[in-house]
């Protein structure tokens, strides 16, 4: 990517973060507090995201690498555009608006463009397809573990049936494609449709040929498949310990399975305002509604999302630095 593109990728998270800063909703010394309530679970906390982006950098890798014994680019490398570019997107207002653009323009000298967009939208679909199998896992945990009272059963029989449309919606794109379809769907959105038909027109060719690679992963290569969506799982269960370990500075009394619970519920919620960046106010509202319905304190719940965002923050800035370390073209 060259560097003026590279700047301006860095001037909006260096923006991004300086807003979030001047709108953290909470004194700075009450937050030192909680922090140091903490302590070093804390560090735990932080250092727990070491391995989750581990985790989703192995699952893009796989893709770019296709089953191949070689890859143009080093894992590492992939691992840093991982961390920068789910940096931008959590930054962003609704979500995957900076991080897939940015993470397409630095993998294209390394890949080419027809394939660095193709893996980029291949492990975006892995991303949320995992994010629904993970909601809908998570129905059979809360019934294998509580009793379900006729308003909970309305409830989980409601998202039960969205994660299975999604389910069967994400499926079919993996089958025929999705970059074209989406495309054309943009044709009748006001304001970007003239733009949406004329990248139509000039890039049919490139977006079919995506649209081929995305098929064949599935068609073709189902051990590569199966091996980024098993990874991408994984890593949300991962994603599970962050709240087991901010939950036990207060209480003993939360089980990891309870932890999962409140993952998939409070991220479901907060995934309804997917427009927030950083989703802000959602998570917090998510994760205090999901420790409540099992009956834990809502305070708890309060207490997880500032710990949450705190550290979100963190690995923002991380990300955000990533940005212009070992840019240096070479041959991996």
């Amino acid at each position: 990517m060259k560097s003026k593109y590279r700047n301006i990728f860095l001037l909006f998270g260096i923006v991004a973060i300086v807003v979030m800063l001047c709108t953290f909703e909470m004194d700075y010394a009450d937050l030192w507090q909680n922090l140091r309530r903490a302590g070093c679970w804390f560090p735990a906390i932080v250092g727990l995201w070491v391995f989750i982006y581990l985790l989703n950098a192995l699952s893009w890798y796989c893709i770019i690498r296709d089953g191949k014994q070689t890859c143009p680019i080093s894992f590492w490398r992939v691992y840093k555009l991982t961390i920068s570019g789910f940096a931008l997107n959590y930054a962003t207002p609704l979500g995957l608006m900076g991080g897939e653009p940015y993470r397409i323009m630095e993998l294209t000298p390394y890949v080419g463009a027809s394939r660095a967009t193709s893996s980029v939208i291949l492990y975006v679909m892995m991303h949320i397809f995992t994010h629904i199998n993970f909601w809908f896992f998570s129905i059979f945990l809360y019934i294998a573990l509580y009793a379900v009272t006729w308003e909970m059963g309305v409830l989980l029989a409601i998202i039960g049936a969205f994660c299975l449309l999604a389910i069967y919606f994400f499926m079919k794109g993996y089958k025929n494609g999705m970059a074209v379809r989406t495309l054309r769907l943009l044709c009748h959105v006001p304001f970007i449709k003239r733009w949406a038909v004329g990248f139509v027109e000039r890039q049919h060719e490139t977006l079919t040929r995506i649209d081929h690679q995305i098929a064949e992963l599935h068609q073709k290569r189902k051990r590569t498949f199966y091996t980024a969506f098993l990874l991408e799982f994984l890593s949300r269960i991962v994603g599970c310990l962050e709240v087991w370990f901010i939950l036990n500075i207060l209480t003993t009394d939360v089980s990891f399975a309870d932890c999962i619970l409140i993952m998939a519920f409070s991220s479901l919620f907060s995934n309804l305002f997917f427009f927030s960046p950083m989703q802000l106010g959602a998570r917090e509202g998510g994760l205090a509604l999901a420790v409540g319905g099992l009956s834990i304190p809502l305070a708890f719940g309060v207490y997880t999302g500032l710990l949450t965002r705190v550290r979100e923050l963190i690995w923002i800035v991380i990300g955000v630095a990533l940005m212009k370390v070992g840019n240096k073209l070479s041959n991996e």
